[in-house]
């Protein structure tokens, strides 16, 4: 969970040359969170002039962002998000909320439960953990001390859009991401768009996929 307290403050800033980007970005950490925990931002280009950046907030996925598993749609939803960030100016918030809050070794516990046959909220639960343990205060939290109220969400989730507006600040726009269908990921992606009500276009033979039941 993140801190609530309005403490977080920029820590530290550095330039960070990236492949498939024609200029480095700017990597900003900061202090403030609560149990030292090390949320970061992406910056790219200029966030304060109109329209209001484009801001993807992305909770950490190594199996999908570092090793780019077909299981989830993780890693292609941040390499999409860099290249129009990049293109445009905006920022990544990168929040180290590994498996929705769970951590790595919970989530792959879950991932054995998914193979049994639960969905993946239903294999959270359990393992007696939240269905979704992420808390996206820090984010808004991390904006704010970069001066950014206003922005552009790119998002399919909604209940980031309702943690960021709780918190103050007006998302002006909603920008989906793609719907990164595999041979691997439909039975989970299909019960992000039925249980959590993400805005996914997936093809009828994702929609048809049967869903475990959330006890």
């Amino acid at each position: 969970m993140c801190s609530v307290e309005p403490s977080v403050a920029i820590r530290t800033q550095i330039s960070l040359p990236m492949d498939g980007c024609d200029g480095p970005a700017t990597l900003i950490t900061f202090t403030g969170f609560a149990r030292q925990q090390e949320h970061f931002v992406l910056r790219f280009g200029d966030i304060h002039a109109d329209p209001a950046p484009l801001v993807r907030i992305h909770s950490e996925c190594i199996t999908g962002d570092l090793f780019r598993s077909q299981r989830c749609d993780c890693g292609a939803q941040l390499e999409q998000a860099k290249a129009m960030v990049a293109a445009e100016g905006g920022l990544i918030v990168y929040l180290r909320q590994e498996g929705r809050g769970i951590g790595l070794y919970s989530k792959i516990d879950a991932y054995r439960l998914q193979d049994q046959g639960l969905d993946t909220f239903a294999a959270n639960e359990y393992l007696s953990l939240p269905r979704d343990g992420r808390d996206f205060t820090c984010a808004a939290q991390m904006l704010q001390a970069l001066g950014v109220r206003r922005l552009r969400l790119i998002t399919n989730n909604p209940e980031k859009q309702r943690q960021l507006a709780d918190a103050g600040l007006d998302v002006v726009g909603i920008v989906p991401t793609g719907t990164f269908q595999t041979a691997y990921n439909q039975r989970y992606l299909d019960a992000k768009a039925k249980l959590a009500r993400h805005w996914l276009d997936l093809e009828p033979a994702c929609r048809n996929e049967e869903v475990v039941a959330v006890h």
